[in-house]
């Protein structure tokens, strides 16, 4: 008798939780697919149309047969130096374009093919909590364990890193920044960074700092880069992305800048995995860096129009609410008593009864689990919608807390 077959994955794998941003993109799709109108605030996915000049370019070079042909693996040398003239530009870093310049594709594929590189079994990352995924579970795919360090004040996260610096043998070999902050929105000072590097000199870890949000900041706030602090050069990278800034989410460029030597490490995993990106997306990256900067500004004012509206909205409802500095979230606490049943059953219940997506806060770990995340890209009037179909979905649910029909504990609906 034959044996039946069976695939047997990779002991990593059972170190990934279930993926919950796929799971609420998959409901929403099923619903749309039925017809109904989903009001889309779960994925940072942009609404909103690249600049033109942008998509022109691509446009042009795209019908170029030259441009069908593998590309430059590690990024177009006029790619590499137009990001280094617009880090002087915007942060004072003197980059040579070239070493010190990688492209990838998209920050995600970069951060995660980074931790390839550095990361292996018995090493350790810091992770500030909650965390987008990705910054925890590349470090876990490559072998790595993580510690979280829960994202309150600076002061207290600096005292957390230290002690576990002291603490721990070997001690970290990574911490994994990520401002401005995804979920939260909280920007960090170039005085946290200094410590960072004066930190990492002193217990020799190196530094990744994500800054996929860099210029989608408001209320005249700044987000200052890690490399602009004297050292940071020295002790990590930075990665950036068009995804945000220009729009360009689907067309998966960022880079990564700033050590040498840890860049030349990613560019040796990247030979074995990828070709780089499509020649024409990067010419068209180099017109958005030099031309763009103007479109850059409107998108973050049309983010801060979207966010007020939402803020305003929540706070009418009695949700207590802290305006982002930064980003394309709203992450926002889920009041009582709705924040009994979790935020995946109720990021559930407001797909099911509301037809508006919203991603579950237990997403970004477990520190994340009493709370929302809430995306800016839908336009104000699609916001003001949504906010009111929430409003009517929580009062159908307090209907059915009262007359016993609707219980908020898992366990008490199963007892």
């Amino acid at each position: 008798m034959e044996k039946t077959f069976q695939v047997r994955f990779a002991e990593r794998m059972n170190q990934l939780p279930p993926y919950l941003f796929g799971m609420i993109n998959k409901m929403k799709m099923e619903k749309r697919w039925q017809g109904d109108d989903v009001i889309d605030l779960g994925m940072g996915n942009p609404i909103d149309p690249a600049p033109g000049p942008v998509t022109e370019k691509l446009c042009e070079v795209a019908i170029d047969p030259k441009t069908h042909r593998y590309p430059v693996a590690g990024g177009m040398k006029n790619l590499k130096r137009e990001i280094a003239q617009y880090y002087q530009r915007n942060y004072g870093v003197t980059l040579n374009g070239e070493s010190d310049v990688i492209c990838t594709i998209g920050s995600k594929e970069g951060i995660s093919h980074m931790c390839l590189a550095l990361l292996g079994p018995g090493d350790t990352v810091i992770v500030p909590a909650p965390a987008f995924p990705i910054h925890v579970y590349a470090a876990v795919i490559a072998g790595a364990n993580v510690l979280r360090i829960p994202l309150t004040t600076e002061d207290v996260f600096l005292e957390q890193l230290v002690g576990m610096c002291r603490s721990l043998y070997p001690g970290p070999k990574l911490v994994m920044l990520n401002f401005p902050h995804n979920p939260t929105g909280r920007l960090a000072s170039k005085e946290l960074f200094a410590e960072v590097v004066k930190y990492a000199r002193r217990y020799n870890f190196m530094v990744i700092n994500d800054f996929a949000y860099a210029k989608i900041t408001f209320d005249g706030y700044v987000a200052p880069s890690f490399l602009e602090v004297e050292g940071g050069h020295d002790v990590g990278v930075e990665f950036g992305s068009f995804s945000k800034s220009y729009n360009m989410a689907g067309w998966r460029l960022g880079y990564c800048v700033g050590n040498e030597r840890i860049i030349e490490g990613l560019s040796r995993i990247k030979g074995y995995y990828d070709y780089g990106i499509f020649s024409a997306i990067q010419v068209a990256g180099i017109v958005a860096m030099r031309d763009c900067d103007d479109d850059i500004g409107e998108q973050a004012h049309a983010y801060q129009k979207r966010r007020d509206v939402l803020c305003d909205g929540l706070v009418r409802m009695g949700w207590e609410v802290e305006v982002p500095k930064a980003g394309m979230f709203l992450w926002v606490k889920i009041p009582q008593p709705y924040a009994r049943m979790g935020s995946v059953r109720f990021a559930v219940e407001m797909m099911n009864r509301a037809n508006v997506a919203v991603a579950p806060g237990a997403g970004f770990g477990e520190e994340g689990d009493g709370y929302l995340r809430l995306a800016l890209v839908e336009n104000e009037n699609r916001i003001r919608q949504a906010l009111k179909q929430m409003r009517q979905s929580l009062r159908e649910i307090d209907r059915e807390i009262e007359n016993g029909s609707f219980r908020l504990e898992q366990e008490d609906a199963q007892g």
